[in-house]
């Protein structure tokens, strides 16, 4: 826990980019009625019935102190999409970056092998050359920033019926669009000083 609290006490710096990497799923749902439009002092009606339509997995990327995001939208959540992720922020979104500090949870598809499954050795070894990973403990997904961005985007974007993955993606392209234009910054306020404090508890008992 104190490794990442430490990490989000670094000040800004281009060439070492914090990264803060999350994943959760969206179901899509189909209408089976076409909603009632919108009338003069009355919304659009829609019915109680739907219809699923599978899931998607939703990559999100935050960059807290340079107040932006990427959310990627991909059919699975395997080790291959994990791996095409790092290619991006490395070889894309951060190609003059020298080390990538990338924050994460411990989930088993979270691992340096998925790189080399997805990709030749010589670029496997390039791309984690710089990568450097940071994993939140375990039942301490909350400190991952990445969360906090889910939960807006699920608040202003995801909070609605969506029939199928072309539909989500562009909602969700138009969301990140609108948050990066005006740079979104999280203001993180929790120190090692208070989780040694308000999280005494998960500290070991030192005794003599």
């Amino acid at each position: 826990m104190e490794d990442i609290l430490d990490i989000y006490t670094r000040p800004y710096d281009s060439n070492y980019p914090v990264v803060c990497l999350d994943e959760t799923s969206k179901q899509l749902v189909k209408e089976t009625r076409i909603p009632l439009p919108v009338k003069p002092g009355h919304p659009q009606y829609y019915d109680y019935e739907y219809e699923r339509n599978g899931v998607c997995n939703l990559f999100m990327l935050s960059e807290p102190l340079a107040g932006w995001r990427h959310v990627e939208v991909t059919e699975r959540r395997t080790k291959k999409d994990y791996a095409h992720i790092l290619k991006y922020l490395a070889d894309e979104r951060y190609p003059h970056a020298l080390v990538i500090t990338v924050v994460q949870d411990n989930l088993n598809t979270h691992v340096k092998s998925a790189v080399y499954e997805a990709f030749p050795p010589e670029e496997a070894k390039h791309l984690l050359d710089k990568l450097e990973f940071h994993y939140t403990p375990k039942h301490g997904s909350w400190l991952n920033i990445a969360e906090i961005e889910f939960s807006v985007l699920s608040g202003q974007c995801l909070d609605q019926r969506i029939p199928d993955p072309e539909s989500l993606k562009s909602a969700v392209a138009a969301w990140e669009t609108e948050r990066n234009i005006k740079a979104t910054k999280v203001n993180w306020r929790f120190t090692t000083k208070d989780a040694r404090i308000k999280l005494k508890r998960l500290y070991p008992s030192i005794k003599d």
